[in-house]
């Protein structure tokens, strides 16, 4: 992965964490990265919310352990809409920022249901800070951060009701894998060299599974793969 150009626009960065001293320090570090311009803070599920309807960030970095309302209850209202203004003129409201989930723990349970609620990836805590800022522009930039040993060990303990929209989702033998082959962490162009195939092909296959399974995004269609039993421990294409 590599920055943007230093002519490119900043990605608009909202970070949510309920303990000040790491929400400055992130603030601080993260400012001071090439391409991320750091817009406000949130201390609690509550007030991000608002902020992000206020701000309109590109990108919330989101913990999930918050008071009032915690990160994952967030995440769902910021995806929803739930809470936002409409649009100028009464027309559609503007499109929500992506949500990547900051956490201590690789397999607290909360961060896995936040993916589930459209969450686009998650970063730990302890990463160097270039690392999370790069993180925040891959998931600016309409792309996902798949961590795919972590996430089958993340959701191996804890199965969440998506596991259901695999069965009624129909996916054509094709589609199935491809979402088997983004579950190993293969971008769109590998996926395209794999199965021999166009990369508007892959495009295509990817935006159907999207679309039937009603996920959020790519993340979301992967841990809906691993919860329904899609991807077993062991796979790798």
């Amino acid at each position: 992965m590599t920055g943007p150009d230093a002519t490119e626009t900043a990605t608009t960065l909202l970070i949510a964490d309920d303990d000040e001293v790491t929400r400055t320090g992130l603030r601080m570090l993260l400012a001071a990265q090439p391409g991320i311009e750091v817009v406000g803070e949130a201390a609690d599920g509550v007030e991000v919310v608002e902020q992000a309807r206020r701000l309109r960030p590109d990108v919330v970095l989101m913990d999930v352990r918050m008071p009032r309302r915690d990160g994952i209850e967030a995440t769902r209202r910021l995806l929803a809409g739930t809470d936002g203004p409409a649009g100028a003129g009464g027309g559609p409201a503007p499109a929500p920022p992506k949500v990547v989930v900051i956490t201590t723990f690789e397999n607290d349970d909360h961060v896995t249901a936040a993916l589930s609620a459209g969450a686009s990836g998650f970063v730990l805590k302890r990463l160097p800070v270039r690392q999370i800022a790069e993180a925040v522009r891959v998931v600016a930039a309409g792309e996902a951060i798949l961590f795919p040993a972590t996430l089958r060990r993340m959701v191996a303990v804890r199965p969440l009701d998506s596991a259901e929209a695999l069965p009624r989702a129909a996916l054509t033998g094709r589609e199935e894998e491809v979402l088997r082959l983004m579950a190993t962490g293969l971008s769109n162009p590998e996926i395209a060299e794999c199965l021999t195939v166009s990369l508007e092909t892959v495009k295509t296959h990817v935006g159907n599974v999207l679309t039937k399974l009603g996920a959020q995004n790519r993340t979301h269609a992967v841990v809906i793969a691993y919860e329904s039993g899609l991807v077993v421990p062991g796979f790798t294409g």
